[in-house]
């Protein structure tokens, strides 16, 4: 169904030895037509699925008494997920017929599933463990099952240990990537820039095989509006089927390509009023009351904080005096432009598939006063392993060194979610809390005994603390006993010393035929201001500074917090300017290693990165006051796109639509400044030329 699929698995004592028997194999091929890119498919009727619809308002009337309108359409391109490792797995077989399995993993509950599957066997005979991965981003959800599933296969026909891992061609090639979209648009609006209708037509290039893109396609469905209110609208989403690798989950799922859309839409709004797109965005921002502060499935924003960071990054960065200096800075020079942009980002907190936002946990303490804790988060370097320790040892009284994060693992904890959709802390955090909660309920009678022995008086259990590796009594906080001994008299009492945790999202449902609910527990929200300077000779361009403000919440780690922010910006700028994917005539992959596929290295990062934290940002009902931080980042790098756009505008003095193509490649940028200084001039300007503008079709 596509160039790179597996059709056959050899096994051998060496590398060198597979390779040779492949070499043996004859593969009879019967060419037929392919399909590469989502208007192949669409003209084919080749489809995944039905459109999906959300509505609001009455979009034909709102269109059509619009003062403004235009129809359009915007394509962009999709991301290797180029994480370090590569897939990996490697599994024996037991004595009893059982299986274990050691996968490179963000779900080691679907590995543990479709291994059961292929080889017909009970769940419980088969054990996932994953210790850790060398980056995911999604790509890591559901692609890791079929390899894990090869090589358990292996195991059960050879007997042996058996390990499969891709090398990075291999993996690229074979692997999915972010999903390509083409978005169709018909928008109405007024002379102030106001959003006054839009309907909105997605699709998502699937690839061979459906994977997981009804749910990143539905997402991307759920984050058109972004942060913006929009009386009528008329949202759809679709898959289309191609002969390419099936796509599949990555960092942001679909919300990114939602939110671009609606980017472009408004940049559009803004060359067509003559407004600066800034000021067209803030206009347009959710008000924070009633219907203007309802998303278009009908979710209240609670706790709204969009507009309050718009206003405060605005002045801390010095938005309007920086865009008075660029303008005077363009001015002196011909060949080299800078540009400025500032972008929202309202991203929601859940899995869109409800009966996958709950988790569990279980923690273990030892009469030394150490802690385990085994919980069903997957760790691939965002942190959620520090986060999970830091959670139990302030729930438990320990310091962090005397608790031990396990390897995830599926015989300690049953039927997890995948760690995704940013609530790996979120949910893992708070199962793991329930299991402290109620092994400190067990603790605190021996504590309250002895503590009132060394007090020579009665203790009341509402003062007793547990901290710093002790518990004492609000009253007398000198007189400390340690949790060494608590344990210990607790144990010798025969108290068991581990529980089981749970925990599931309150207050979230969703009717996806409606098209109405609450699919999100909260919106984790920020903004970016980004300045680039771009060559008029290469369309090479390089950020100059970044200034970002963003709403986590009280976070569990800042140091952590503060590196997503800056690895999700810096992935969601490579999307948006140099990751480029290109097939060929035949559907072969040509951009499958570090040679042909540029990732951002250090010089691309922005010479200057501010990054603040919202203050008094508590978030209530989840765990700590803090708020996901996974994915929300990556979509303030869209900053990065329109200041490129800016730049690109100051070449030309006509005015008019910036076409820009994603991602804003040199050559890409380099031919957006060709059609600007080629534009016509307004004196110049025909009625077609406006017209032209208007429709934009």
């Amino acid at each position: 169904f596509f160039h790179g699929q597996i059709i056959a698995l050899v096994v051998g004592e060496t590398a060198e030895a597979c390779r040779a028997a492949a070499e043996k194999v004859v593969v009879e091929y019967e060419p037929l037509p392919p399909i590469f890119t989502i208007e192949e498919a669409i003209t084919a009727g080749s489809l995944h699925t039905e459109p999906n619809f959300i509505r609001r308002g009455d979009v034909v009337s709102a269109l059509r008494e619009s003062p403004r309108k235009f129809a359009g359409e915007f394509s962009f391109g999709g991301q290797d997920h180029f994480y370090l490792e590569t897939n990996a797995a490697w599994a024996e077989v037991g004595e009893d017929g059982s299986v274990f399995i050691s996968s490179s993993t963000q779900h080691p509950s679907e590995v543990q599933h479709i291994v059961a599957h292929v080889l017909k066997l009970p769940m419980s005979s088969v054990v996932v463990e994953c210790p850790r991965m060398g980056g995911g981003f999604g790509g890591k959800e559901t692609q890791a099952a079929g390899l894990a599933a090869l090589a358990t296969l292996a195991a059960t026909k050879t007997g042996r240990k058996v390990r499969v891992r891709y090398n990075r061609d291999q993996d690229m090639m074979i692997t999915g990537k972010r999903h390509p979209f083409l978005g169709r648009f018909e928008v109405g609006f007024d002379d102030d820039g106001m959003l006054l209708a839009a309907r909105v037509e997605l699709y998502s290039n699937g690839g061979w095989s459906l994977d997981l893109s009804r749910a990143v396609t539905d997402r991307a469905v759920f984050h058109l509006d972004n942060a913006y209110y929009i009386p009528h609208l008329e949202f759809s989403g679709t898959v289309v089927k191609t002969n390419l690798a099936s796509n599949t989950a990555f960092r942001g799922f679909g919300g990114p390509q939602g939110m671009i859309v609606m980017e472009e839409i408004l940049d559009r709004i803004a060359r067509a009023t003559g407004l600066a797109p800034e000021v067209v965005r803030e206009r347009n921002l959710y008000r924070g009351t009633g219907e203007t502060n309802t998303t278009h499935y009908g979710q209240e924003i609670e706790d709204n904080r969009i507009a309050r960071i718009w206003q405060e990054l605005a002045k801390s960065s010095e938005l309007a005096s920086r865009r008075e200096e660029l303008r005077h800075w363009n001015s002196e020079h011909a060949n080299c432009k800078r540009g400025l942009a500032m972008t929202p980002v309202k991203f929601g907190i859940s899995f869109t598939t409800t009966h996958l936002n709950q988790a569990g946990a279980l923690v273990l303490l030892y009469q030394d006063g150490t802690a385990q804790v085994n919980h069903g988060g997957t760790e691939m370097g965002q942190g959620v392993y520090t986060n999970i320790a830091l959670i139990a040892a302030r729930e438990l009284g320990l310091s962090p060194d005397r608790v031990r994060v396990m390897a995830t693992r599926t015989d300690k904890v049953p039927n997890t979610s995948a760690t995704a959709a940013s609530c790996g802390t979120d949910l893992n955090g708070a199962a793991v809390q329930n299991a402290c909660e109620i092994l400190r309920a067990r603790l605190l009678p021996f504590a309250v005994e002895m503590l009132t022995e060394k007090n020579a008086c009665a203790v009341q259990p509402a003062d007793v603390v547990f901290l710093g590796n002790a518990a004492f009594s609000l009253d007398t906080p000198e007189m400390q006993v340690p949790m060494a001994e608590v344990l210990q008299r607790a144990y010798f009492a025969r108290t068991s010393l581990s529980a089981t945790g749970f925990y599931r999202t309150p207050d979230i449902k969703y009717d996806r035929e409606a098209g109405r609910g609450k699919p999100f527990h909260y919106f984790a929200v920020g903004a970016a201001v980004s300045e680039v300077e771009v060559d008029g000779f290469t369309g090479m361009h390089h950020i100059r500074r970044v200034d970002i403000l963003h709403d986590a919440g009280d976070p569990v780690n800042v140091g952590i917090t503060r590196g997503q922010i800056e690895g999700g910006f810096v992935q969601g700028a490579g999307w948006l300017t140099c990751e480029e994917l290109v097939w060929d005539a035949e559907g072969r992959l040509r951009t499958h290693s570090p040679d042909t596929y540029k990732i951002p290295a250090m010089g691309d990062t922005p010479d200057v990165f501010n990054i603040a934290l919202l203050t008094q940002a508590t978030q209530a009902n989840v765990i700590h006051g803090s708020k996901a931080v996974g994915e929300p980042p990556l979509m303030l790098a869209i900053s990065v796109r329109e200041a490129i756009r800016d730049a690109v505008a100051a070449f030309g003095s006509g005015g008019g639509q910036i076409a820009l193509a994603s991602p804003a490649t040199p050559e890409a940028i380099f031919n957006a400044i060709t059609g600007q200084r080629s534009a016509p001039t307004p004196s110049e300007a025909t009625p077609e030329h406006a017209m032209a503008e208007r429709l934009l079709s």
